[in-house]
């Protein structure tokens, strides 16, 4: 599995969250949502710091993970992180593996 950043959506976390070069983004499994790949759960993220690291990668400094307890949410798919620039908002795409 992999984790991809498209460069827009790092430019809205640095605009809308205020990320810096050393900060820390997990995206991390929430119920009462939906998603293409598990019924009732949704993607979510919050910045803090890892513990228990299942994929990761970094973009100007600013890494990005999936702790090892998230990982079943992906059912062997790669997070592709992308800007939606007519929503104005961050736009997950789950590509299998």
């Amino acid at each position: 599995m992999e984790i991809v950043i498209s460069e827009q959506a790092i430019k809205w976390f640095k605009e809308e969250v205020g990320l810096q070069s050393g900060d820390k983004i997990r995206f991390y499994v929430k119920i009462y949502g939906s998603s293409p790949v598990q019924d009732g759960y949704t993607l979510a993220f919050t910045k803090e710091d890892p513990l228990d690291i299942a994929v990761s990668t970094e973009a100007e400094g600013i890494l990005f993970f999936i702790e090892e307890a998230d990982l079943w949410f992906f059912d062997g798919h790669n997070l592709h992180v992308n800007y939606h620039e007519q929503e104005d908002e961050l736009e997950y795409n789950y590509i299998k593996a």
